[in-house]
């Protein structure tokens, strides 16, 4: 396993993956029809605004540890140092947890370790708390939370990806769980620093139904997906780095000889919405945004047929590698033949420009990948739009005492510690030894460490977007200032931010859509396919919900900042 696997961004990105989300939404809806239970009712709607300003935490930044390279433009904070274990800090002086135990369902990606190992009763001995762990596959983990939300045997805790908040899901968050108000809204946060010290963006995403209910995982929001290529190729053969389409094409076409099996790129689909200044798609309220003063829905635009077109001209001209024809980019590690030069760009989370480097550090010395900043489509600055600023959260059981609470967020106090702490090691890496060396600086998991310590703690609660590389500072230093750069031209849409629960009547009404746009850039469909399915989701509901937000934008107003 290569080092600092475990750093926040990583986990994150891992977990909102294409491949993790598609998997989690399939075919989860029917489950959740019973959802609501007796905690029925409407629940459509948000709550922001002065609504919003009464029920968030107070902020209050944290001076455990000050970052080698700040946040700037909505980017992670950056850590390039090597990691002194003598020099850690300390973020909670005494256990908060009064040595209860609490019962967690979290989605899980791998073989779940057993129950009794070093790094659970580490942890909770850290705590003060006896957390017993309910892991449930994560690729069928929607087919789990609608049974069991719909059940009246709920855990004291459960994770929920904003990926499976489809259905009535939304709605049985509303119903299921408790207010966590009263504990950490305002100044009463205080008592837990660390989750006082998450910023308020991912707070505000944290409250359902006119309350705060979430224990919110913070990401930066511009963009996780990036143009990642090959550097030390483009060196070799003197390409440069595109700056617009037709740049982009025209290094394509140079690039690519099918008979020597090296081919340009996979599919460039999320580059092209990037280019183009296509909003959002990871989640359906950020696909609206106000133009002249109306709302319009991402498919509804000219930029999107164009992102589709050039992406559909990508793959006719036969510069986009076989795999991403036949479907199998998302599907695929797409590792193996990026190293051995089978295509020299691809999109993918940033977590990748680290982890592609790690595994090639020892195998291929003169391997290089880098991200290429997005251009736009004609050659200017291009219009990029944020993503939302948390997308997990945890939410505690309704039913749940009041020392079961302030367990939770005793867990939640520790898990959110910053990088550079002793409870953030202990979080992400397991015991020293045990689960972990360091040698020159650099943490790296033992055997044991990837058994035991795999993404179960760090469900709870998050730091503030973390990049820390101490065995590759370069790569932390890029993939910052490349957020940075990024940042600086990602606007925020209408909705930015506010958490929003659809009507459950619209709630598939745009499911179609990314299969055809898969269809239409790999040549099965037409363009004028997308501008009739389009047409027909106006008819079929996409008016009736464009008014829906409308009014929703006149009662609440626009997303903060």
């Amino acid at each position: 396993m290569t080092p600092n696997a475990a750093s926040g961004p990583s986990r994150r990105s891992f977990l909102a993956s294409t491949a993790v989300a598609t998997a989690a939404v399939a075919g989860g809806v029917p489950l959740l029809s019973a959802c609501g239970g007796s905690d029925g009712g409407s629940r459509e709607g948000t709550t922001s605004g002065k609504d919003a300003e009464k029920l968030l935490p107070a902020y209050v930044a944290g001076s455990v540890v000050t970052p080698d390279i700040p946040s700037k433009n909505g980017s992670a904070v950056g850590f390039t140092s090597k990691l002194d274990l003598a020099d850690l800090k300390t973020s909670v002086p005494q256990k908060l947890g009064k040595g209860g135990e609490i019962t967690v369902m979290s989605p899980f990606w791998g073989s779940p370790p057993k129950e009794d190992n070093a790094y659970y009763r580490a942890m909770n001995d850290l705590i003060g708390v006896d957390v017993v762990w309910q892991n449930q596959d994560g690729n069928t983990y929607d087919q789990k939370l609608g049974a069991v939300l719909a059940s009246s045997e709920v855990p004291d805790v459960v994770v929920v990806p904003g990926w499976n908040m489809t259905g009535k899901i939304p709605s049985a968050i509303i119903g299921k769980f408790a207010d966590l108000g009263p504990y950490l809204s305002g100044d009463a946060v205080k008592e837990y620093p660390n989750l006082a010290a998450i910023p308020t963006d991912a707070w505000r995403r944290s409250i359902f139904g006119g309350k705060l209910l979430g224990l919110p995982m913070p990401s930066s929001y511009v963009s996780g997906i990036v143009p990642l290529y090959r550097q030390d190729v483009f060196e070799k053969e003197g390409y440069e780095v595109p700056r617009s389409c037709d740049e982009f094409m025209a290094f394509a076409k140079d690039a690519t000889n099918a008979r020597a099996k090296r081919w340009a790129c996979l599919d460039m689909k999320w580059t092209a919405f990037n280019a183009f200044g296509v909003l959002s798609g990871n989640e359906k309220s950020l696909g609206w945004n106000q133009v002249d003063g109306k709302l319009v829905y991402r498919a509804e635009t000219d930029e999107y047929l164009e992102a589709l077109e050039w992406t559909r001209k990508l793959f006719a001209a036969g510069v986009v590698h076989p795999d991403a024809k036949l479907g199998k980019s998302n599907a695929a590690d797409p590792g193996p033949k990026f190293a051995a030069g089978e295509f020299l760009v691809y999109n993918q989370d940033i977590s990748q420009w680290w982890s592609r480097t790690a595994e090639q550090a020892t195998q291929n010395p003169e391997f290089r990948i880098w991200g290429m900043d997005f251009f736009g489509h004609d050659g200017g600055e291009p219009t990029l739009w944020a993503q939302n600023p948390a997308s997990i959260f945890a939410f505690v059981n309704k039913k749940a005492s009041k020392s079961v609470i302030r367990d939770v967020l005793a867990v939640a106090n520790v898990t959110a510690a910053p990088y550079g702490t002793k409870e953030y090691m202990a979080t992400n890496y397991g015991v020293e030894g045990t689960h972990y060396t360091v040698e020159d600086g650099v943490p790296t998991k033992t055997d044991q460490g990837n058994i035991d310590v795999m993404n179960a703690y760090v469900m709870v609660a998050s730091p503030a977007a973390t990049i820390a590389h101490p065995d590759f500072p370069e790569v932390a230093k890029g993939q910052v200032e490349w957020q940075q750069r990024t940042g600086a031209v990602t606007r925020k849409p209408t909705f930015y931010g506010m958490q929003i629960v659809e009507p459950a009547r619209y709630t598939n009404l745009s499911n179609d859509f990314e299969q055809l746009e898969d269809d239409i850039v790999r040549g099965r469909k037409k363009i004028g396919d997308m501008q009739q399915a389009v047409s027909d989701w106006k008819s079929k509901g996409g008016d009736k919900l464009r008014d829906w937000y409308q009014k929703l934008l006149d009662e609440n107003g626009p997303a903060a900042g």
